[in-house]
């Protein structure tokens, strides 16, 4: 006779997982860290012991100088002439941006989309950011045609509305860096224009509606819902401007070469110049290892107010 299964034994138990230690993540981020050992990291400890030698570069010998070139950087005044000129790069390329963007963008989102619809918002925004993808030699050509002064077109107007001593926008040294600054907000508007539209399309419109119906008026609502809402995007639009910003050098290489008088020299392409044009690669590598250092120290500010305003909004 059959025998019935006992059903009073327990089920077997399932056979446990092996557990994934935490090493086993480190092969996640193995090729970003190879990445960046080869193109961040090694380059940059490179360029720190360059700095160390007095070298003209090439075959010639180098000799050990230790902090020879740092000492001498820091009284060099057309070093700090560069790096006051930084500031100006910072202006124009961060503060004014950053400003006029929110504003744009706040007037094609509230004001224009919902009186001429998308399709007009998007090519605006698109005219807004049409001078990011442009080549930058293309827009330095551009702009020194626009600047100059015997046939530039903005001469050409000032003449036609009677003006007769019109200005030398990029040969004047004390306005030569402001023509730069004027050339770097209109390279730049287009980015914190297109992040802070796309921003404002996550706020929820009760918000909005909310306040317009407690009185609020245009102004009003821009800065107590609109500003607070798209705080993150203001954080990572300021961060990356002002990186941008200490590492200009393509405009001033092509619009003004440094000049005149050296009133237009930024860090950057004061240590091309001592890299390529005057052959003290030491020197040049020891500004591009200072400007590093203070670009990483910015960063870690900005990152650190950042998470500190997410940590008190969320409290």
């Amino acid at each position: 006779m059959a025998t019935l299964p006992d059903t009073t034994a327990p089920p077997p138990r399932p056979r446990p997982r092996p557990r994934r230690g935490p090493s086993g993540y480190w092969w996640y981020v193995l090729p970003m860290a190879v990445g960046f050992a080869g193109i961040v990291l090694a380059p940059f400890v490179a360029n720190v012991v360059t700095s160390l030698f007095s070298w003209l570069g090439g075959a010639a010998p180098m000799h050990f100088v230790g902090l020879g070139n740092y000492r001498d950087l820091f009284t060099d005044a057309t070093f700090w002439r560069s790096f006051e000129n930084s500031v100006y790069m910072v202006v124009a390329v961060v503060v004014v941006p950053t400003v006029i963007g929110l504003v744009i963008a706040a007037v094609l989102f509230d004001y224009l989309g919902r009186r001429f619809g998308d399709r007009v918002v998007s090519v605006l925004r698109a005219t807004f950011y049409l001078p990011q993808i442009l080549p930058i030699a293309v827009a330095g050509v551009l702009w020194s045609w626009i600047l100059a002064q015997r046939d530039g077109a903005v001469n050409a107007v000032l003449r036609a509305l009677g003006a007769h001593d019109t200005p030398d926008w990029l040969g004047d040294p004390h306005i030569a860096v402001y023509s730069v600054m004027l050339v770097l907000v209109w390279l730049q508007i287009g980015y914190p224009v297109l992040i802070f539209m796309a921003a404002l399309q996550r706020i929820d419109p009760e918000l909005h509606e909310a306040a317009e119906v407690d009185g609020a008026g245009w102004w009003r609502r821009f800065f107590a819902v609109t500003l607070p809402q798209i705080r993150p995007e203001v954080f990572v639009v300021v961060l990356t401007a002002t990186v941008g910003a200490l590492k200009v050098f393509a405009p001033v290489l092509i619009l003004t070469q440094g000049g005149p008088q050296n009133s237009t020299y930024v860090p950057s392409y004061y240590s091309y110049l001592n890299f390529f044009e005057y052959s003290r690669v030491g020197y040049g590598a020891a500004i591009a290892t200072v400007m590093s250092v203070l670009i990483l120290v910015v960063a870690t500010l900005l990152l650190a107010w950042q998470r500190r305003a997410a940590r008190r909004d969320e409290a």
